[in-house]
């Protein structure tokens, strides 16, 4: 139970003054549901500004505060022409403060003739005048104007102000309780960091490199130390050793052997298996590396040793793939493999569930609902986690209770991790990579084109469809948003190719219902539509052979590791297959070095480095586009630097210092609760 102290923070948005059921929807687009939330958004960066006497003083493009004297207000009688207040400074130079549209209205009413008023924003000349357009501030005469001297600049949606957020956060700070200190005393000392409240505070007041520090090393603590409690509370645990015969595996009808880093990899996972205490094993291999032929002949060790396996999908669509794959390889060995989703009802499902109950079903797939409080099981010994970073380690932990003792649990990612986070995403697994491919993995083109290819792709699509080929089509959105950049949408993108292509077309994106989702994948696996266009929810698992071309509208929109998942959906079968990055009309350097890494490289190990360094740490798996990331605070080069200083002190914490008792333990303990890492607790806690 989370600690009373605590729950002020955890209070909702709306409880902030000003904030009703209007300002909480962008507030929640922000993630900022909860007082702690608003505390922690942290801003994007600083604006400086520099007080000065007079004109004189400022240099041109230069941001400022100046006290003026307004003169004239100067209008026009078209309403396209802007609105100017003409006003001296202490010396007599004449500045123009520049409205554009209904400002206009504001500035008669903030900046009267004949009074003083201080001005903060951007000196800029116009023709032989000097002027401030829009001015971010005016401030009467004895107002706090040297308090502007540096604000902070948050991350908004529409709908909110910088005032409004500074506002919010004000009140937010006001709550923050004083916490006792959860971070060793030698360590404070030695970086000079200030407690917990006050670092908060300072974080959002000026650009202050030892409160961020501090904010970032308590979130990074607080990930290891639980992650180190999950460790050692697995440890403990009694599980099933598992040791197979091989009559199984032996049968297998595979098409071609297996590599030596998935023989690697199965020896590793077969000597877990045998061990009392229960595995808990990352399996992190590239795009097409193999990982389902490994974790079928882990569950066949399972089934082997008299046990069930379970396979968990993040996704129906993938569920089903991989449910189809296991049940193509499995069933002529003899061992009986279904499928349970939150779709299944009736006999099905009654069928389903009886067959595990009593022992008939060896291996089933399916999404979280296998782990429903209604799904029993006679004797479930291994769990499989198909891309494992879209399930939070207290997902993982839930899995504990299904089995008569802890399950074995094999996680899986397609989306190699650059080393210096795995400590981070997944500091309590042990760690298997599948490093190479299978033979027959053709390498696949890559090709970047501007958007006044776009017809000439549209016919190369055709050519391709007509000789009887599949492709994908991918947008960043589902339909057409209003806002200042046209962002491509499926929804048009599928309208205007059907136009063309008629029912060749189908669509599929997260917003679907999963019946019309599952039955436009199905036209597509079985090749009765030749054309899938999709947003990211066809990012992993994917697996159509006959499918050779990958077409990613605005690719500069995605991250590497995103593009790379994208890319990897082709080049499954014999044929060649290409990818192609259709850009936008502008590119920043950092999405022209992304599209460039794109072109020469098809290493997701490499390109996990590259988009962790052009993109930070806190956007990690394609994260802030699509998925999860452990960090919200800690930026890339926090992560690099402080995350190996708290896995030590977790570890100190645990191993010397009594862990979650005593004074310091206790401290500890809300640090838990306070970034939501309370799993750690509770782990202790089941025992």
């Amino acid at each position: 139970m989370r600690p009373d102290a605590l729950n002020p923070l955890f209070a909702e948005t709306e409880t902030l003054e000003g904030v009703g059921p209007k300002l909480k929807k962008p507030l929640a687009r922000l993630g900022l549901t909860r007082v702690r939330d608003v505390a922690y958004h942290l801003p994007d960066r600083f604006v400086t500004r520099r007080a000065v006497g007079n004109l004189d003083e400022a240099g041109e493009g230069e941001t400022i505060i100046v006290r003026l004297l307004v003169t004239e207000h100067r209008g026009s009688r078209s309403p396209r022409a802007p609105f100017r207040v003409l006003a001296q400074d202490a010396i007599g130079n004449v500045l123009a403060l520049t409205y554009f549209g209904k400002a206009s209205y504001t500035a008669r009413k903030q900046l009267p003739v004949g009074e003083a008023r201080w001005v903060t924003g951007k000196l800029e000349r116009y023709g032989d005048m000097l002027q401030i357009v829009h001015p971010d501030h005016v401030i009467e005469e004895g107002g706090d104007a040297m308090g502007q001297l540096c604000e902070p600049v948050y991350g908004l949606s529409e709908g909110l102000t910088q005032p409004k957020v500074a506002a919010l956060v004000k009140q937010a700070l006001e709550r923050c309780p004083e916490l006792p200190e959860w971070i060793d005393a030698g360590l404070v000392e030695r970086e000079g960091w200030p407690a917990w409240r006050a670092a908060l505070s300072a974080a959002h007041k000026a650009p202050d490199k030892a409160a961020r520090d501090r904010l970032a090393y308590d979130e990074l603590f607080a990930n290891s130390l639980a992650l180190m409690l999950v460790r050692v509370d697995n440890r403990r645990r009694q599980g099933q050793a598992l040791a197979g015969d091989g009559r199984y595996r032996d049968r297998l009808d595979l098409p071609f052997g297996l590599t030596g880093a998935q023989q690697r990899s199965i020896a590793e996972i077969e000597g877990d298996l045998a061990q009392d205490s229960p595995m808990l094993r990352l399996l992190q291999g590239d795009v097409g590396a193999g990982k389902t032929l490994v974790a079928l002949h882990a569950m066949l060790i399972a089934v082997e040793a008299g046990a069930q396996a379970a396979m968990l999908a993040p996704t129906e669509i993938l569920a089903r793939q991989h449910y189809e794959s296991l049940r193509r390889l499995a069933e002529p060995i003899g061992v009986r493999v279904a499928i349970l989703t939150g779709r299944d009802k009736g006999r099905a499902r009654e069928a389903t569930l009886m067959g595990l109950l009593d022992g008939s079903i060896d291996i089933v797939v399916g999404t979280h609902a296998i782990f429903q409080d209604t799904v029993a099981y006679r004797n479930l010994a291994l769990v499989v986690i198909d891309e494992q970073h879209r399930f939070g380690v207290g997902q993982r932990l839930m899995l504990a209770s299904k089995g008569k003792r802890a399950p074995h649990i094999l996680a899986m990612t397609a989306t190699p991790i650059p080393r210096t986070l795995m400590l981070a995403q997944y500091g309590e697994l042990d760690v298997s990579q599948l490093d190479e491919l299978p033979p027959g993995r053709q390498p696949i083109e890559t090709v970047v084109m501007g958007p006044d290819k776009l017809a000439s792709l549209v016919d190369r699509l055709a050519a391709q469809i007509a000789e009887g080929r599949q492709a994908y089509w991918v947008c960043p959105m589902v339909r057409e948003v209003d806002g200042p950049e046209e962002i491509a949408a499926a929804e048009a993108r599928y309208a205007s190719l059907k136009d063309r292509f008629g029912d060749d077309v189908v669509l599929v994106h997260g917003q679907l219902s999963p019946e019309v989702k599952d039955a436009a994948m199905e036209r597509f696996v079985s090749g009765a539509a030749k054309l899938l266009i999709a947003t990211t929810v066809i990012e992993v698992g994917v697996d159509v052979p006959n499918a050779t071309l990958m077409i990613i509208e605005q690719a500069e929109r995605f991250g590497l590791a995103q593009l790379h998942q994208l890319r990897g959906r082709v080049g499954r079968g014999s044929e060649k297959s290409v990818c192609v990055l259709l850009r936008g009309e502008t590119l920043s350097e950092t999405a022209r070095e992304r599209l460039a890494l794109m072109r020469q490289s098809q290493d997701g190990f490499l390109l996990a480095e590259e988009d962790l360094r052009l993109r930070g740490g806190g956007e990690l798996l394609g994260t802030r586009q699509s998925g999860d990331s452990p960090y919200a605070i800690a930026d890339f080069e926090q992560i690099s630097t402080l995350l190996p200083k708290a896995h030590d002190h977790a570890r100190l914490l645990i191993e010397r210092d009594g862990g979650l008792e005593g004074a310091r333990g206790e401290a500890a303990r809300l640090l838990l609760y306070l970034f939501e890492r309370d799993y750690g607790v509770r782990t202790l806690r089941g025992g």
